[in-house]
């Protein structure tokens, strides 16, 4: 349920421009672009206060235009969907002369997202005035995922904050067979304030390394807060992991 003393923006980052699917938003999940379906699925969540997508793209904004949504142009040279997503927060708050207090960030390639969720994601932030920024994370069932390094993997300290991410398989499972192997589900919410100094910072070597914007984060010394969740993930990054979305949703 929405709590009123927080004003919650979903950014949906997304742009054509993928080396490893190119057109990716575009692609059809039940006859609809997957854009859309990911659009559609957070719009409504009662936690959201607005819902925008953030794109480099024409035929994106034309996409979400044409259903009704809102989009916004973002440079086409941004390298993470994080600062893709600042750039987008301060034209909105510009234009509604308005501020949010939570920035969530959605990936515009989790097509399984539902609201259960999203209300994880920002939980977290009424209860700690000193978390800056979550991130969902959930259990690698499958080997074949945990050796994918288009999956973030993702190991986190008794603390629940991210220790390190990377699209190597971690942690070693010479002694831990599968108990402790967990992967980065792209449901990221930030304080307003920090995504805007996040967004003002240098990238990071391990950052540029691994292409993960969390490491930004935790290699200058702060911390990314980590919310398990026992929901059902699929992250789109290749034709194969498209048709696995759309078997799983006409299930649904």
């Amino acid at each position: 349920m929405k709590k009123d003393n927080l004003k919650v923006i979903c950014i949906i980052p997304a742009r054509l421009a993928s080396s490893r699917f190119p057109n990716k938003p575009l692609a059809k999940i039940i006859d609809q672009p997957m854009i859309l379906h990911v659009y559609n699925k957070v719009k409504d969540a009662p936690e959201i206060d607005k819902c925008i997508v953030a794109t480099c793209d024409n035929e994106i904004k034309i996409c979400i235009e044409n259903s009704g949504g809102e989009a916004v142009m973002t440079s086409n040279l941004h390298e993470r969907a994080s600062d893709r997503c600042a750039e987008a927060l301060l034209k909105i708050e510009e234009k509604y002369n308005t501020k949010y207090d939570i920035v969530l960030m959605v990936q515009g390639d989790e097509p399984l997202i539902n609201h259960n969720m999203i209300q994880e994601s920002i939980s977290p932030f009424y209860s700690d005035s000193k978390i800056d920024v979550v991130n969902l994370y959930s259990q690698i069932q499958d080997y074949n995922e945990f050796n994918d390094r288009n999956c973030v993997k993702v190991v986190v300290g008794e603390d629940s904050n991210a220790l390190f991410f990377s699209r190597e398989p971690i942690p070693s499972l010479f002694r831990e067979k599968h108990q402790h192997i967990f992967k980065q589900v792209c449901v990221i919410p930030f304080r307003r304030n920090f995504l805007i100094k996040y967004n003002s910072m240098q990238s990071t070597k391990l950052e540029e390394i691994e292409s993960i914007d969390m490491l930004r984060i935790i290699e200058n010394g702060m911390k990314v807060f980590m919310v398990k969740t026992t929901h059902q993930s699929k992250c789109v990054d290749t034709i194969d992991d498209l048709k696995v979305v759309n078997r799983l949703l006409q299930k649904k």
